[in-house]
């Protein structure tokens, strides 16, 4: 199940970091409410890279860095909510 959130969460990363540049705008001309267009493409891209961070660290923080015990079941998942962290150990307290 994780290996295949992992791999989905990967496949989104790689559309939003390959769509950031607009390079199918490249050369346009046209203007909208004016401003051009792929400037409107930079804005939009933004909300949408902000909504899709926001639902990946309430619902996959953590996803592929968590510890496995010996029987290849999952042990804790570090951060997002309901997780589990790892005990504090040493050092001063915050």
């Amino acid at each position: 199940m994780h290996r295949n959130e992992l791999g989905v969460w990967i496949a989104v990363a790689v559309v939003l970091a390959g769509l950031t540049v607009p390079w199918f705008l490249w050369g346009s001309a046209t203007v909208v409410a004016g401003l051009p267009v792929w400037l409107w493409w930079h804005v939009g891209w933004m909300g949408l890279a902000s909504v899709v961070f926001w639902v990946f660290a309430q619902r996959a923080w953590g996803i592929g860095i968590e510890s496995t015990d010996d029987d290849g079941s999952s042990e804790r998942r570090v951060g997002g909510p309901g997780r589990t962290r790892e005990p504090r150990t040493g050092g001063d307290s915050p």
